[in-house]
This record gives C-alpha cells, sequence and structure tokens, in this order.
C-alpha cells in the first residue's frame, strides 16, 4: 500500500514536471509581436477580437497591443525607432511615415504582398518606387450642402469646380443672404492641396501663371466680399459652425460631420444633402489615410508583416468600416454593398467618399519640412488677401523661401 502510494506521489511529480516542461518550450517558442495604434482605444472590443482570433490561429504568436495618444505618436515613434527594441509594428499618418523611410528607419514591404489593396492608394503611398507602408483606413472629403438655400440662390446646376462655385458665388450671396462656401484656405495643407488639384505640386511651380491664376481666384471672392473674412483664419470645424447656421451653402468635409450637424443643428440637417467635393481641372480627390509601418530594427519583421495583413484584410477593414465612418482601403472590401448603399443621406455620403478613392492621383507628394512649407504657403495666402504686395511678387519670394526650406 505504502509503495503504490509512493508511486502514485512520483507518477504526479513526473506529470506536472512533464507540464511545466512543455509550458516553458511553449513560452520559448513564442514570439510576441508588438503593436501601437493610434488612438484606438474606443475600439478595444473590435481590436482584441481580432487580436484573440489571430492569436488562436498562430499559437506561437503573441500580439501586445499598446494605444498611444494621436498627439504622443510622433515623438514616442521617432524614439522607438532609432532604438534597438522598437514596437514590431505602428499605426501612423502618411507624412511621418514617409519621413521615417527618407531616414532609413523602416522596413521595405513587399509590393506582391498589397495585391487586394487599392492601386491608387498604394501609389500615392510610394517613395521612390518603394513601398514601405500598409494602408488600414481612408477617409475622403465630400461637400454637404443646404439644399433649401441652393433653391433659393437660383442656381440649376451643383458646382463641381473650384472655377463653378467662385462663378455662382456673387449670385447665391445675392439671392439666398449667404455665402457659397467658407475655405480654410490658411488651415495646415488646405492651400497645397487645392492647388495640386490645379497641377502645381513642385516648388519650381509655385511662381507659375497657374499658381498666380488660383491665388488671384481666392482674391477676388475675398475683395468682393464674396468669402467671409474669417476665410484667412478659419478652422474646418468654425466653418461647420457657419454652416450650421445657415450663414454658407457649401461646406467640404468628413462624412462624420454629418452626425455633428444632426445633433447639433437637426433643422439644418433636415435641409442638407452631399455631392462629390469640389475639383480642380486636373480631376483628382483629396483624401486622408492612416498606415502602418515596420521598423528597420524590429525584431518580428515577418511575423508583424503577417499579422498586418490579416488585420487588414477585406473581412476585418469592413467590419471596422461599419463601426465608424472610415473607408476601407482594401479592393475587396470596396466592392462590397455596403459602399452602394444610398438609402440614408449617412449612407449615401459613406458611398460617395469610397468611390473618390479611386481616383485620387496625381497625389501630392509630401516632403521632409512639410509642415515648414504649409506655413509659408499659408502665410503668402494671407499677405495676398490682404493687399500686403502684389500676387505676383509673393509667389516670387514664396518660391525663393521654398527653395531654403527645402
Amino acid at each position: 500500500m505504502k509503495k503504490r502510494f509512493i508511486f502514485i506521489i512520483l507518477l504526479l511529480f513526473f506529470v506536472f514536471i512533464f507540464f511545466v516542461f512543455l509550458s516553458v518550450r511553449k513560452q520559448n517558442n513564442t514570439k510576441e509581436v508588438t503593436l501601437w495604434t493610434l488612438q484606438m482605444g474606443d475600439f478595444s472590443d473590435y481590436m482584441y477580437k481580432i487580436i484573440r482570433e489571430y492569436e488562436s490561429s498562430h499559437p506561437n504568436i503573441q500580439i501586445k497591443w499598446i494605444d498611444v495618444p494621436f498627439s504622443e505618436g510622433e515623438k514616442r515613434t521617432l524614439a522607438a525607432v532609432m532604438s534597438d527594441n522598437p514596437p514590431d509594428l505602428i499605426n501612423l499618418n502618411p507624412d511621418f511615415s514617409a519621413l521615417l523611410a527618407q531616414k532609413g528607419t523602416l522596413e521595405e514591404i513587399p509590393q506582391d504582398a498589397v495585391s487586394d489593396f487599392n492601386s491608387e492608394i498604394i501609389n500615392a503611398l510610394m517613395y521612390k518606387d518603394k513601398l514601405y507602408s500598409i494602408p488600414w483606413y481612408a477617409t475622403s472629403a465630400i461637400t454637404i450642402y443646404n439644399k433649401e438655400l441652393f433653391e433659393k440662390s437660383g442656381i440649376l446646376r451643383l458646382p463641381k469646380t473650384y472655377k463653378e462655385l467662385s462663378a455662382i458665388s456673387e449670385k447665391v450671396k445675392s439671392n439666398s443672404g449667404a455665402y457659397a462656401y467658407l475655405p480654410t484656405i490658411t488651415e495646415n495643407d488646405t492651400m497645397i492641396k487645392i492647388l495640386n488639384k490645379y497641377g502645381i505640386s513642385s516648388i519650381e511651380d509655385f511662381d507659375s501663371i497657374g499658381a498666380q491664376k488660383v491665388f488671384q481666384m481666392f482674391k477676388n471672392l475675398y475683395d468682393k466680399d464674396l468669402i467671409p473674412k474669417e476665410s484667412i483664419t478659419f478652422t474646418h470645424r468654425e466653418a461647420l459652425e457657419q454652416y450650421m447656421a445657415g450663414k454658407i451653402v457649401f461646406f467640404q468635409g468628413g462624412a462624420n460631420f454629418l452626425t455633428m450637424i444632426k445633433e447639433n443643428a437637426p433643422s439644418v440637417y433636415e435641409k442638407t444633402d452631399v455631392t462629390e467635393q469640389i475639383k480642380g481641372p486636373v480631376g483628382q480627390n483629396d483624401f486622408s489615410v492612416m498606415n502602418f509601418v515596420i521598423p528597420l530594427r524590429a525584431k518580428y519583421k515577418k511575423e508583424a508583416l503577417d499579422f498586418c495583413l490579416y488585420l487588414t484584410n477585406a473581412e476585418n477593414q469592413l467590419e471596422l468600416a461599419k463601426r465608424t465612418n472610415v473607408i476601407a482601403t482594401n479592393s475587396k472590401a470596396l466592392e462590397n454593398s455596403f459602399y452602394n448603399d444610398y438609402s440614408s443621406l449617412e449612407n449615401k455620403a459613406r458611398s460617395i467618399s469610397a468611390s473618390q478613392i479611386n481616383k485620387i492621383t496625381p497625389q501630392l507628394v509630401q516632403r521632409r519640412d512639410q509642415k515648414e512649407i504649409n506655413t509659408a504657403i499659408n502665410s503668402a495666402v494671407q499677405s495676398a488677401l490682404l493687399n500686403k504686395d502684389s500676387i505676383e511678387n509673393i509667389l516670387i519670394n514664396l518660391k525663393k523661401e521654398l527653395q531654403v526650406i527645402e
């Protein structure tokens, strides 16, 4: 009896040792892939769901997810990629991703790995014919307009270009009492995006006749009081307030602004409709995208790429799109009937926004000192509208300033 008891004890001991051995071995074989995202905490259930599903089919992989505040993203990323132990996968915007690519701190992404993604977006993310990022989700501004004020203006056709919008501005104000629109032309990169729609994207073109015509167009509107004086200082949020107050007819912004209008100005929302964003003669659309990059010094680059492609596949992108107002970047997701639904104003806005992703080139190439470039251009816009010098001289000086920045 005693021998049998000892035998059982020894057997249990060896079983315990065996499982400890398996556990340690499993831990030694497990690769912990660190993922950083920007301000995705509100969608933690979505993120954890995808992580659990991926880990269940990849038992040797564990995903360590860290959500970084948007305001800290660039600072923390720059410090991390220069260290010996950066995250394996980082969510960034393309401007900062391009800067890191220029510094040689990012892993190149095989282009055959992104064959399922929208080709226009992939082309826009290329740096020197190489790809260093994978698109996650996008947005593309639409034109939100007040139907009642538009009908009062007596205009028969919705404007499609800045030239058409400028041409109707006087009649709109005269007949409706409202401004046609409030262009936030000194906010961030608004003006440079408008110039890009006129085929002006290089520093060499900034003193061209084409650039002078764009500046002159806004100066004429400003001088004739056909755009509000606040156009040289207001942000898009302040322009939205003017729209909700019934002071402007057209407002350009993301589909998500419809929710704000509905909640804060329900009577204006009832009069609201949407159409495509205002274009230039080139015909392309503006868009914004968030992407993922893999640091060159990351420990698990192969595993990070595999998880990233899983996170951004058609099914997972479509689920994120249904939870938010973002646009998928995966071509298969964009083909889903979800993006062909015009049954409500919000659905119509989303469908129009998604269709615009198919015409976004030629896209403005972001440069190393883009913020300084934007500031210089915005200062030039203010100088032109406030008659501080002739437009020709302002643009000649702008070109010289930009050449120094570069």
